[in-house]
Protein backbone atom coordinates (compact mmCIF):
# COMPACT_ATOMS: atom_id res chain seq x y z
CA UNK A 1 0.00 0.00 0.00
CA UNK A 2 1.35 3.42 -1.23
CA UNK A 3 1.93 4.46 2.24
CA UNK A 4 1.26 8.29 1.11
CA UNK A 5 -2.29 7.31 0.34
CA UNK A 6 -2.52 5.68 4.35
CA UNK A 7 -0.09 7.22 6.59
CA UNK A 8 0.78 5.26 10.26
CA UNK A 9 0.57 7.28 13.04
CA UNK A 10 4.27 8.86 14.09
CA UNK A 11 3.69 6.64 17.50
CA UNK A 12 4.04 3.39 14.75
CA UNK A 13 6.28 4.93 13.03
CA UNK A 14 8.61 6.16 15.57
CA UNK A 15 8.34 2.54 17.04
CA UNK A 16 11.12 0.02 17.36
CA UNK A 17 10.83 -3.62 18.19
CA UNK A 18 11.13 -3.88 22.44
CA UNK A 19 15.39 -5.27 23.45
CA UNK A 20 14.26 -8.07 24.18
CA UNK A 21 12.85 -9.08 20.76
CA UNK A 22 15.18 -7.11 18.65
CA UNK A 23 18.11 -9.67 18.06
CA UNK A 24 15.07 -12.76 17.29
CA UNK A 25 13.83 -10.21 14.31
CA UNK A 26 17.10 -9.36 12.67
CA UNK A 27 17.86 -12.90 13.06
CA UNK A 28 14.71 -14.06 11.33
CA UNK A 29 15.59 -11.92 8.22
CA UNK A 30 19.06 -13.35 8.22
CA UNK A 31 17.41 -16.61 7.94
CA UNK A 32 14.81 -15.41 5.42
CA UNK A 33 17.86 -14.53 3.38
CA UNK A 34 19.62 -17.68 3.80
CA UNK A 35 16.94 -19.83 2.06
CA UNK A 36 16.41 -17.68 -0.59
CA UNK A 37 20.22 -17.90 -1.97
CA UNK A 38 20.57 -21.89 -0.54
CA UNK A 39 22.86 -21.04 2.00
CA UNK A 40 23.64 -23.42 4.74
CA UNK A 41 21.89 -22.30 8.02
CA UNK A 42 22.70 -20.46 11.01
CA UNK A 43 21.89 -21.49 14.25
CA UNK A 44 21.35 -19.43 17.38
CA UNK A 45 21.55 -20.10 20.62
CA UNK A 46 18.63 -17.45 21.59
CA UNK A 47 19.03 -15.97 25.14
CA UNK A 48 17.98 -12.81 24.45
CA UNK A 49 14.68 -13.36 26.06
CA UNK A 50 13.12 -15.05 29.11
CA UNK A 51 11.15 -17.77 27.23
CA UNK A 52 11.46 -20.62 28.95
CA UNK A 53 11.88 -23.75 26.97
CA UNK A 54 11.62 -26.42 30.23
CA UNK A 55 8.58 -28.67 30.19
CA UNK A 56 5.30 -26.75 32.58
CA UNK A 57 3.50 -28.82 35.48
CA UNK A 58 2.89 -32.37 35.17
CA UNK A 59 -0.75 -31.65 36.14
CA UNK A 60 -1.00 -28.65 33.62
CA UNK A 61 0.24 -31.10 31.26
CA UNK A 62 -2.14 -33.89 32.07
CA UNK A 63 -5.13 -31.32 32.19
CA UNK A 64 -4.10 -30.02 28.65
CA UNK A 65 -4.21 -33.42 27.40
CA UNK A 66 -7.33 -34.76 29.29
CA UNK A 67 -9.58 -31.46 29.83
CA UNK A 68 -12.36 -32.23 32.90
CA UNK A 69 -14.47 -29.48 32.16
CA UNK A 70 -17.41 -30.84 30.15
CA UNK A 71 -18.06 -27.72 28.44
CA UNK A 72 -14.77 -26.84 27.28
CA UNK A 73 -14.34 -30.68 25.93
CA UNK A 74 -17.90 -30.24 24.32
CA UNK A 75 -16.41 -27.00 22.15
CA UNK A 76 -18.50 -24.48 24.53
CA UNK A 77 -16.02 -21.51 24.98
CA UNK A 78 -17.80 -18.89 26.64
CA UNK A 79 -16.28 -16.00 28.02
CA UNK A 80 -15.78 -15.83 31.54
CA UNK A 81 -15.93 -12.93 33.92
CA UNK A 82 -13.61 -10.27 33.57
CA UNK A 83 -12.21 -10.48 36.86
CA UNK A 84 -11.18 -14.89 36.05
CA UNK A 85 -13.02 -17.56 37.40
CA UNK A 86 -13.26 -18.65 41.23
CA UNK A 87 -10.62 -21.41 41.26
CA UNK A 88 -8.46 -19.73 39.09
CA UNK A 89 -8.36 -16.70 41.48
CA UNK A 90 -7.68 -19.35 44.46
CA UNK A 91 -5.32 -20.79 42.55
CA UNK A 92 -2.80 -17.62 42.50
CA UNK A 93 -3.90 -17.21 46.35
CA UNK A 94 -2.69 -20.65 47.41
CA UNK A 95 0.29 -19.94 45.17
CA UNK A 96 1.22 -16.75 47.31
CA UNK A 97 0.27 -18.44 50.25
CA UNK A 98 2.66 -21.56 50.17
CA UNK A 99 5.25 -19.08 50.32
CA UNK A 100 3.95 -17.51 53.81
CA UNK A 101 4.21 -18.54 57.51
CA UNK A 102 1.18 -19.79 58.62
CA UNK A 103 -0.21 -17.34 60.57
CA UNK A 104 0.44 -14.26 58.35
CA UNK A 105 -2.93 -14.06 56.11
CA UNK A 106 -2.86 -11.25 53.45
CA UNK A 107 -6.56 -9.78 52.42
CA UNK A 108 -6.36 -11.08 48.46
CA UNK A 109 -8.27 -9.11 45.63
CA UNK A 110 -7.15 -11.21 42.28
CA UNK A 111 -7.43 -10.23 39.13
CA UNK A 112 -7.04 -12.58 36.26
CA UNK A 113 -5.32 -11.35 32.99
CA UNK A 114 -2.75 -12.12 30.20
CA UNK A 115 0.83 -12.08 31.87
CA UNK A 116 2.97 -9.41 33.62
CA UNK A 117 2.78 -7.00 30.97
CA UNK A 118 -0.39 -6.42 30.42
CA UNK A 119 -1.22 -6.64 33.74
CA UNK A 120 1.45 -3.62 34.80
CA UNK A 121 -0.04 -1.73 32.13
CA UNK A 122 -3.77 -1.81 34.34
CA UNK A 123 -1.70 -0.95 37.48
CA UNK A 124 0.31 1.91 35.76
CA UNK A 125 -3.52 3.20 34.96
CA UNK A 126 -4.50 2.87 38.60
CA UNK A 127 -1.30 3.99 40.25
CA UNK A 128 -0.10 7.38 37.73
CA UNK A 129 -1.71 10.38 37.08
CA UNK A 130 -3.07 12.10 34.15
CA UNK A 131 -1.63 10.52 30.64
CA UNK A 132 1.01 13.32 28.98
CA UNK A 133 1.47 14.91 32.23
CA UNK A 134 3.88 14.24 35.32
CA UNK A 135 1.35 14.16 37.96
CA UNK A 136 2.09 11.21 40.28
CA UNK A 137 4.90 9.36 38.06
CA UNK A 138 5.74 5.62 39.29
CA UNK A 139 9.30 5.51 40.79
CA UNK A 140 11.02 3.02 39.36
CA UNK A 141 14.82 1.17 40.40
CA UNK A 142 17.28 1.55 37.21
CA UNK A 143 17.90 -1.25 35.28
CA UNK A 144 14.61 -2.04 35.21
CA UNK A 145 12.48 -4.23 32.81
CA UNK A 146 12.62 -2.59 29.52
CA UNK A 147 8.75 -4.28 28.88
CA UNK A 148 7.58 -1.61 31.76
CA UNK A 149 9.46 1.07 30.35
CA UNK A 150 7.86 0.83 27.24
CA UNK A 151 4.32 0.37 28.43
CA UNK A 152 5.15 3.92 30.05
CA UNK A 153 5.89 5.54 27.23
CA UNK A 154 3.18 3.56 25.28
CA UNK A 155 0.31 5.25 27.47
CA UNK A 156 2.02 8.90 28.24
CA UNK A 157 2.40 8.21 31.64
CA UNK A 158 5.22 9.39 33.76
CA UNK A 159 7.68 7.46 34.87
CA UNK A 160 11.04 8.42 37.32
CA UNK A 161 13.83 6.07 38.57
CA UNK A 162 16.66 6.04 40.84
CA UNK A 163 19.69 3.68 39.67
CA UNK A 164 21.85 1.10 40.63
CA UNK A 165 25.20 0.68 39.61
CA UNK A 166 26.84 -2.86 38.92
CA UNK A 167 30.23 -2.88 40.23
CA UNK A 168 33.54 -4.74 39.41
CA UNK A 169 32.94 -7.43 41.99
CA UNK A 170 29.69 -7.63 39.85
CA UNK A 171 27.13 -6.69 42.37
CA UNK A 172 24.86 -4.36 41.86
CA UNK A 173 25.15 -1.05 44.67
CA UNK A 174 21.24 -1.26 46.57
CA UNK A 175 18.91 1.89 46.77
CA UNK A 176 19.30 3.26 50.33
CA UNK A 177 15.77 4.35 51.67
CA UNK A 178 17.21 7.95 52.07
CA UNK A 179 17.30 7.67 48.16
CA UNK A 180 14.02 6.46 47.56
CA UNK A 181 12.93 9.12 50.09
CA UNK A 182 14.61 12.04 48.49
CA UNK A 183 13.12 10.61 45.21
CA UNK A 184 9.73 10.47 46.57
CA UNK A 185 9.75 13.93 48.04
CA UNK A 186 11.14 15.46 44.56
CA UNK A 187 8.53 13.50 42.08
CA UNK A 188 5.55 12.92 44.44
CA UNK A 189 4.85 9.91 42.66
CA UNK A 190 1.74 7.51 43.24
CA UNK A 191 3.86 4.35 43.54
CA UNK A 192 7.21 2.88 43.71
CA UNK A 193 7.92 -0.53 41.56
CA UNK A 194 10.23 -3.17 42.66
CA UNK A 195 11.23 -6.43 41.14
CA UNK A 196 12.41 -8.41 44.54
CA UNK A 197 13.93 -11.32 42.19
CA UNK A 198 15.32 -8.77 39.77
CA UNK A 199 14.60 -8.60 35.68
CA UNK A 200 17.06 -7.95 34.48
CA UNK A 201 19.95 -7.67 37.00
CA UNK A 202 19.78 -11.57 38.98
CA UNK A 203 19.96 -9.43 41.91
CA UNK A 204 18.11 -10.19 45.19
CA UNK A 205 16.27 -8.04 47.22
CA UNK A 206 16.40 -8.81 50.71
CA UNK A 207 13.00 -8.97 52.99
CA UNK A 208 14.49 -6.30 55.63
CA UNK A 209 14.71 -3.62 52.87
CA UNK A 210 11.42 -4.57 51.04
CA UNK A 211 9.47 -3.32 54.81
CA UNK A 212 11.78 -0.70 54.88
CA UNK A 213 10.18 0.81 51.14
CA UNK A 214 6.66 -0.30 52.23
CA UNK A 215 7.18 1.71 55.43
CA UNK A 216 8.11 4.47 52.89
CA UNK A 217 4.97 4.46 50.47
CA UNK A 218 2.73 3.86 53.90
CA UNK A 219 3.91 7.01 54.91
CA UNK A 220 3.47 9.14 51.63
CA UNK A 221 -0.03 7.29 50.38
CA UNK A 222 1.23 5.81 47.73
CA UNK A 223 1.14 2.03 46.22
CA UNK A 224 4.06 -0.49 46.46
CA UNK A 225 4.24 -2.60 43.11
CA UNK A 226 6.23 -5.57 43.32
CA UNK A 227 6.91 -7.91 40.16
CA UNK A 228 6.96 -11.32 41.82
CA UNK A 229 7.24 -13.32 38.48
CA UNK A 230 10.26 -15.03 39.93
CA UNK A 231 9.51 -15.34 43.43
CA UNK A 232 10.96 -18.62 44.78
CA UNK A 233 14.19 -18.19 42.82
CA UNK A 234 16.42 -16.97 45.20
CA UNK A 235 20.28 -18.24 45.66
CA UNK A 236 21.68 -15.94 48.39
CA UNK A 237 18.80 -16.13 51.07
CA UNK A 238 17.08 -18.77 53.36
CA UNK A 239 13.43 -18.11 52.17
CA UNK A 240 11.55 -15.77 49.53
CA UNK A 241 11.24 -12.07 49.98
CA UNK A 242 7.81 -10.95 49.16
CA UNK A 243 5.73 -8.09 49.84
CA UNK A 244 2.98 -10.22 51.29
CA UNK A 245 4.62 -11.73 54.14
CA UNK A 246 4.97 -8.19 55.87
CA UNK A 247 3.10 -8.12 58.96
CA UNK A 248 1.92 -5.22 61.40
CA UNK A 249 4.99 -6.38 63.24
CA UNK A 250 6.89 -5.39 60.45
CA UNK A 251 5.64 -1.96 58.92
CA UNK A 252 2.46 -0.92 61.82
CA UNK A 253 -0.60 -0.53 59.80
CA UNK A 254 0.73 -2.39 56.81
CA UNK A 255 -2.33 -4.91 56.74
CA UNK A 256 -5.27 -2.66 56.04
CA UNK A 257 -3.51 -0.23 54.32
CA UNK A 258 -4.08 -1.03 51.21
CA UNK A 259 -1.21 -0.13 49.49
CA UNK A 260 0.22 -3.47 48.34
CA UNK A 261 -0.15 -4.50 44.20
CA UNK A 262 1.84 -7.83 43.34
CA UNK A 263 1.81 -8.90 39.32
CA UNK A 264 2.10 -12.75 39.07
CA UNK A 265 2.60 -15.03 36.11
CA UNK A 266 2.85 -18.82 35.24
CA UNK A 267 5.30 -18.05 32.84
CA UNK A 268 8.30 -18.24 34.65
CA UNK A 269 8.26 -20.21 37.95
CA UNK A 270 5.46 -22.54 36.46
CA UNK A 271 7.64 -23.08 32.66
CA UNK A 272 4.32 -21.86 31.07
CA UNK A 273 5.27 -18.34 29.08
CA UNK A 274 3.08 -18.84 25.92
CA UNK A 275 0.27 -19.73 27.90
CA UNK A 276 -0.01 -16.12 29.16
CA UNK A 277 -1.57 -16.01 32.84
CA UNK A 278 -0.97 -14.19 35.33
CA UNK A 279 -2.90 -12.06 38.59
CA UNK A 280 -2.79 -8.64 39.72
CA UNK A 281 -3.15 -9.61 43.42
CA UNK A 282 -3.84 -6.71 45.93
CA UNK A 283 -5.28 -5.70 49.34
CA UNK A 284 -7.20 -2.63 48.22
CA UNK A 285 -10.50 -3.77 47.56
CA UNK A 286 -11.72 -0.28 45.87
CA UNK A 287 -8.39 -0.61 43.73
CA UNK A 288 -9.32 -4.43 42.81
CA UNK A 289 -13.10 -3.58 41.85
CA UNK A 290 -11.80 -0.53 39.54
CA UNK A 291 -9.10 -2.58 37.71
CA UNK A 292 -11.91 -5.09 36.99
CA UNK A 293 -13.66 -2.26 35.86
CA UNK A 294 -11.30 -0.87 33.49
CA UNK A 295 -10.52 -4.50 32.29
CA UNK A 296 -14.42 -5.40 31.26
CA UNK A 297 -12.90 -3.16 27.87
CA UNK A 298 -10.92 -6.45 27.18
CA UNK A 299 -13.75 -8.90 28.09
CA UNK A 300 -11.67 -11.54 29.95
CA UNK A 301 -8.70 -14.13 29.73
CA UNK A 302 -8.50 -17.32 27.74
CA UNK A 303 -11.18 -19.46 29.61
CA UNK A 304 -8.99 -22.46 28.24
CA UNK A 305 -5.48 -21.16 30.29
CA UNK A 306 -7.79 -20.43 33.11
CA UNK A 307 -9.03 -24.06 33.13
CA UNK A 308 -4.92 -25.07 32.85
CA UNK A 309 -4.10 -22.94 36.04
CA UNK A 310 -7.11 -24.22 38.07
CA UNK A 311 -4.69 -27.41 39.30
CA UNK A 312 -2.87 -25.20 41.48
CA UNK A 313 -6.19 -24.43 43.46
CA UNK A 314 -5.91 -27.47 45.66
CA UNK A 315 -1.97 -28.04 45.28
CA UNK A 316 -0.48 -28.32 48.78
CA UNK A 317 1.77 -26.04 49.92
CA UNK A 318 4.98 -29.17 49.95
CA UNK A 319 3.83 -29.87 46.39
CA UNK A 320 4.35 -26.18 44.89
CA UNK A 321 7.85 -25.60 47.13
CA UNK A 322 9.06 -28.84 45.99
CA UNK A 323 8.26 -27.98 42.85
CA UNK A 324 10.48 -24.95 42.70
CA UNK A 325 12.84 -26.04 44.84
CA UNK A 326 13.80 -28.58 42.06
CA UNK A 327 13.87 -25.00 39.91
CA UNK A 328 16.00 -23.50 42.11
CA UNK A 329 18.45 -26.47 42.12
CA UNK A 330 18.50 -25.82 38.51
CA UNK A 331 18.97 -22.58 37.61
CA UNK A 332 21.80 -22.21 40.56
CA UNK A 333 24.44 -24.46 39.22
CA UNK A 334 23.31 -22.79 35.36
CA UNK A 335 24.10 -19.16 36.74
CA UNK A 336 26.87 -20.47 38.74
CA UNK A 337 28.53 -21.87 35.95
CA UNK A 338 28.02 -19.31 33.72
CA UNK A 339 29.50 -16.80 36.07
CA UNK A 340 32.77 -19.26 36.40
CA UNK A 341 33.14 -19.70 32.33
CA UNK A 342 32.96 -16.02 31.19
CA UNK A 343 35.31 -14.82 34.33
CA UNK A 344 37.93 -17.43 32.97
CA UNK A 345 37.04 -16.91 28.71
CA UNK A 346 37.39 -13.27 29.52
CA UNK A 347 39.25 -11.85 32.09
CA UNK A 348 38.18 -8.10 33.05
CA UNK A 349 34.35 -9.02 32.00
CA UNK A 350 32.13 -7.82 34.60
CA UNK A 351 28.95 -10.25 35.19
CA UNK A 352 26.65 -9.87 37.58
CA UNK A 353 26.56 -11.87 40.85
CA UNK A 354 23.44 -14.96 40.59
CA UNK A 355 21.36 -13.76 43.56
CA UNK A 356 17.76 -14.32 42.25
CA UNK A 357 15.83 -15.09 38.92
CA UNK A 358 17.33 -16.44 35.80
CA UNK A 359 19.64 -13.39 34.32
CA UNK A 360 22.93 -12.49 34.42
CA UNK A 361 24.11 -8.93 33.27
CA UNK A 362 27.54 -8.96 30.94
CA UNK A 363 29.54 -5.43 30.94
CA UNK A 364 32.95 -5.28 28.90
CA UNK A 365 33.62 -1.23 30.02
CA UNK A 366 36.74 -3.03 30.95
CA UNK A 367 37.64 -4.76 27.75
CA UNK A 368 36.18 -3.79 24.79
CA UNK A 369 37.53 -0.99 22.59
CA UNK A 370 36.38 3.14 23.20
CA UNK A 371 32.66 3.83 21.90
CA UNK A 372 32.15 0.15 21.80
CA UNK A 373 28.20 -0.15 21.42
CA UNK A 374 26.15 -3.31 23.29
CA UNK A 375 23.41 -2.45 20.40
CA UNK A 376 25.34 -2.36 17.39
CA UNK A 377 27.23 -6.03 18.67
CA UNK A 378 23.79 -7.64 18.87
CA UNK A 379 22.70 -6.74 15.72
CA UNK A 380 26.41 -7.69 14.42
CA UNK A 381 25.59 -11.22 16.04
CA UNK A 382 22.05 -11.51 14.63
CA UNK A 383 22.92 -10.21 11.45
CA UNK A 384 26.47 -11.28 10.63
CA UNK A 385 28.32 -13.21 13.56
CA UNK A 386 28.88 -16.46 13.71
CA UNK A 387 31.35 -19.36 15.07
CA UNK A 388 31.64 -23.24 14.22
CA UNK A 389 29.94 -25.42 16.82
CA UNK A 390 29.99 -29.26 16.13
CA UNK A 391 30.45 -28.32 12.46
CA UNK A 392 27.68 -25.69 12.21
CA UNK A 393 27.83 -21.84 12.21
CA UNK A 394 26.06 -20.92 15.22
CA UNK A 395 26.04 -16.81 16.93
CA UNK A 396 24.47 -15.80 20.24
CA UNK A 397 21.47 -13.85 20.43
CA UNK A 398 21.58 -11.66 23.89
CA UNK A 399 19.80 -8.28 24.76
CA UNK A 400 21.15 -4.83 24.98
CA UNK A 401 20.67 -3.06 28.30
CA UNK A 402 20.22 1.10 27.33
CA UNK A 403 16.71 0.45 26.86
CA UNK A 404 16.74 -1.04 30.50
CA UNK A 405 17.60 2.47 31.58
CA UNK A 406 16.48 6.03 32.08
CA UNK A 407 19.22 8.00 32.42
CA UNK A 408 18.32 11.69 32.66
CA UNK A 409 19.38 14.71 30.19
CA UNK A 410 23.46 14.37 29.93
CA UNK A 411 23.95 11.71 31.61
CA UNK A 412 25.70 8.45 30.37
CA UNK A 413 24.07 5.66 29.67
CA UNK A 414 25.37 2.54 31.72
CA UNK A 415 23.31 0.17 29.35
CA UNK A 416 25.85 1.35 26.63
CA UNK A 417 28.46 -1.73 27.20
CA UNK A 418 25.86 -4.13 28.99
CA UNK A 419 24.01 -7.40 27.82
CA UNK A 420 21.13 -9.16 29.31
CA UNK A 421 21.50 -13.27 29.35
CA UNK A 422 18.76 -15.13 29.85
CA UNK A 423 19.49 -18.91 31.27
CA UNK A 424 16.37 -20.11 29.25
CA UNK A 425 17.99 -22.48 26.65
CA UNK A 426 19.06 -26.36 27.66
CA UNK A 427 21.63 -26.55 30.32
CA UNK A 428 23.99 -28.27 27.39
CA UNK A 429 23.27 -25.04 25.67
CA UNK A 430 23.91 -22.61 28.13
CA UNK A 431 27.69 -24.36 28.79
CA UNK A 432 28.62 -22.91 25.81
CA UNK A 433 27.23 -19.85 25.49
CA UNK A 434 30.56 -17.82 27.20
CA UNK A 435 32.48 -19.91 24.27
CA UNK A 436 29.89 -18.14 21.94
CA UNK A 437 29.83 -14.79 23.37
CA UNK A 438 33.85 -14.25 23.88
CA UNK A 439 34.54 -15.61 20.15
CA UNK A 440 31.33 -13.25 18.77
CA UNK A 441 33.15 -10.47 20.78
CA UNK A 442 36.75 -10.94 19.45
CA UNK A 443 34.79 -11.11 16.25
CA UNK A 444 33.13 -7.76 16.81
CA UNK A 445 36.53 -6.30 18.14
CA UNK A 446 38.74 -7.16 15.36
CA UNK A 447 36.52 -5.68 12.63
CA UNK A 448 38.39 -3.12 10.44
CA UNK A 449 35.47 -0.50 10.03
Amino acid sequence: MNKEIAKVSKFFAAKQPSAIRQAQILFAKRIAKEKETSQPLTRAVNVAIGNVSLPTYPKMIAKYSKPDDEQLKRGIWKYSATVGTEKCRKAFKNIIRSFLPEKTKPKLSVLIGNGSSDLMKLAMLGVCGAPGTQERPLLVIDPVYTNYKSIANEMRLPLVAVSRTLQKSGKFTDIPVEVVKKAIKEYQPGGLLIIPYDNPSGQLMRQTLINEYAKLCLENKMFLISDEAYRGLYYTADSAPTIWKITNADVPGIEDAGIRISLETMSKVFNACGLRMGALVTDNKYFHEQAVAANTTYLCPSIIGQNLVEVFADESKQDIQNWISELRDYYQRILENLTKDFNKLLPGIIISLPEASIYSIIDVRNIAKPNFNAEDFVKYCATKGAVEINGRQTTLLVSPMAEFYNPKPGEQNPGTTQMRIACVVSEEEMKIVPKLFAELFRQYEARSD
